[in-house]
């Protein structure tokens, strides 16, 4: 554990709740006030009847409503701040949980869960106590999808590299990022996707209207006040006050329908909008140095008259005036100018002019927190490395001391591994539990981590953009019909499919058929190491079938033996996990079975 990151982390969860405390403080304070205001505009609104003049009552009422809205407007806003500083230490103390014990507040991807997938299942890519769950600090459902895309595929070798600059930059900014969270903090808590509920709002067809119903909502205000002013002097004109007031009402009840319809889809979605606005400001005002932020920051800046915060902002006001009309104040704006009704046609130009924007710009806010999920790993652990992406005619993939990220640092087991711009099978034997499985998944994940843009876990790695592909947890299925060796003919051709459709795809395999007898085994793991081989590819195999080691004999060019060993010392075992050159000679399976009594 990093004892100046936890720190770091500490002081400033201390300092938010100082901030919290603080506008509590001002929030009690305020309503006390509330309550004066409240009191003290009774008593001189009664005594202001007993003095001659008959304007007073009027100006004492005016005041106390004027001092109450000028006091609970400052109390939301410190409701705002303290809620703010709420969600940022919630921010902070997740990454202290994730440091110390690996818990997450954020999804840990479960619903990407694939056995079908290249390598996510085997390598512990989504679900509990995966790499997701580590590494996700994505509140959007967008932001969530967009970090598994990341993590289920290779990138190109430029876009790995802009990542790795973005993901340094955003590692430097921490104070910024913290606040990008604690901003979007929100959607994680309700888990709705209201970037989706927004588009598909805005792709619905426009109600456009008449061009005179439309006419008629423009000025049927100044008409209306018009004919008031005119009824004051002139009762005649109180006829035409009414009968506008009824056309008004008509005219309401013509829109009825697709004015509910618009407060249902988006009625609520004020103070979400809100905070969107909040996150691409953040975004915008921010100077960026790499290449990949600036052009995604650049989607708010270039080729709009109006920037867009404001005009989510906009939005979120034009949805607060039809709250408004759907009040018991909305009946008086109603008759006089029916209000409802020319919201929602503010509401459907907005649509018309700005629904390209708004999907841009969830899209922005999803790529930002998917490298902002990717920094944290960059802050959490500074002793990792971003590893050089290496683009040659063979495979590359050479590590110093690489370790698998999802140990403790107190337990995990550092390796040296070397594959230099060649085509290599590597056979590892070794007894059960040293450590040939977690290895092969060791150089799996930080494959995976390596080509997503991110940080990997180890001093130094070198590697070509090559696909992962996986076979080592093989599950039979009842209801499939399918037996483990069935299931592992499957996988098999699996791996034989993408060969034949991909690039550079360097295959992980631990323990091949062992759904069948032992000489069938044998001979059809020989078959498949030949067929690969024949194929120019390029991979590890696990196996506890020394047979298999001889190959390297048949193949010299090719094959390669490792192994991991094991100390017998009487009737224990001791095991270093360290990475060794050639064939294993040390079995424990006896041993284990006799410890069982058998």
């Amino acid at each position: 554990m990093n004892v100046a990151v936890t720190d770091q982390y500490t002081t400033n969860l201390n300092s938010c709740n100082g901030q919290i405390r603080r506008y509590e403080a001002l929030i009690n304070r305020y309503s006390l006030m509330r309550l004066l205001i409240i009191a003290a505009g009774v008593f001189l609104f009664y005594q202001s009847f007993k003095l001659e003049y008959s304007f007073l009552p009027v100006l004492v009422f005016l005041v106390v409503i004027i001092g109450f809205a000028s006091l609970v407007r400052k109390q939301n806003l410190f409701e705002k701040k303290k809620n703010y500083f709420m969600d940022l230490a919630n921010v902070y103390t997740n990454e202290l949980n994730s440091i110390t014990n690996r818990d997450n507040m954020y999804s840990d991807g479960f619903m990407w869960t694939d056995d079908n997938h290249p390598y996510s299942s085997d390598l512990d890519i989504f679900g509990k106590r995966s790499l997701f769950e580590m590494v996700n600090r994505c509140a959007t459902v967008l932001g969530n999808a967009r970090l598994a895309d990341w993590l289920k595929m290779r990138a190109p070798t430029q876009t790995i590299r802009d990542r790795q600059a973005a993901i340094q930059e955003l590692a430097s900014k921490q104070t910024w990022k913290h606040n990008f969270q604690a901003v979007l903090l929100f959607s994680n808590q309700n888990k709705k996707d209201h970037a989706k509920e927004m588009i598909q709002y805005l792709q619905l067809a426009s109600g456009n209207g008449s061009g005179f119903v439309r006419f008629y909502i423009r000025w049927i205000p100044i008409v209306f006040l018009s004919a008031s002013f005119l009824a004051w002097y002139y009762p005649i004109f109180i006829i035409l006050v009414i009968s506008l007031g009824i056309v008004n009402l008509l005219l309401m009840q013509g829109y009825h329908a697709l004015v509910m319809k618009t407060d249902s889809l988006i009625g609520k979605m004020s103070r979400i909008l809100d905070h969107f606005s909040e996150a691409i400001v953040a975004i915008n005002l921010e100077a960026w140095e790499s290449p990949l932020c600036v052009q995604l920051s650049s989607n708010f800046k270039e080729g709009q008259d109006e920037k867009l915060p404001e005009q989510i902002k906009k939005l979120a006001a034009l949805i607060n005036h039809l709250n408004l009309g759907l009040s018991v104040v909305g009946a008086i704006l109603n008759f006089v100018m029916a209000w409802n009704v020319r919201q929602f046609f503010a509401i459907e130009d907005w649509k018309s002019n700005n629904k390209m924007n708004l999907e841009a710009a969830f899209d922005v806010i999803a790529s930002f927190e998917a490298l902002i999920s990717l920094s944290s790993l960059r802050n959490n652990n500074p002793e990792w490395t971003f590893p050089d992406i290496i683009e040659e005619d063979h495979y590359t993939l050479a590590a110093k001391a690489i370790a698998h990220p999802l140990i403790s640092s107190a337990l995990r087991i550092e390796n040296d591994y070397s594959l230099n711009n060649e085509l290599k099978i590597d056979i590892i034997t070794g007894s059960n539990m040293a450590g040939k499985s977690t290895f092969l998944r060791t150089l799996g994940i930080n494959t995976v981590l390596a080509l997503s843009g991110a940080p990997v876990c180890a001093q130094k790695m070198r590697l070509s953009p090559m696909l992962v592909f996986s076979y080592m947890r093989i599950k039979d299925s009842l209801n499939e019909s399918t037996s483990t060796f069935k299931a592992e003919l499957d996988r098999l051709k699996s791996l034989f499919d993408i060969l034949n459709t991909e690039d550079k795809v360097y295959f992980l395999i631990d323990e091949m058929l062992r759904g069948t007898n032992s000489a069938d085994k044998y001979l059809g793991s020989k078959a498949v190491i030949e067929k690969l081989i024949t194929q120019n590819s390029v991979g590890i195999i696990a196996t506890h079938d020394l047979q298999i080691a001889e190959l390297e004999q048949k193949y010299p060019d090719y094959i390669r033996n490792f192994y991991f060993d094991i100390e017998i010392e009487g009737t224990e075992m001791k095991f270093d996990y360290k990475l060794k050159d050639g064939e294993c000679k040390t079995f424990n399976a006896s041993l284990l079975l006799k410890r069982l009594g058998i």
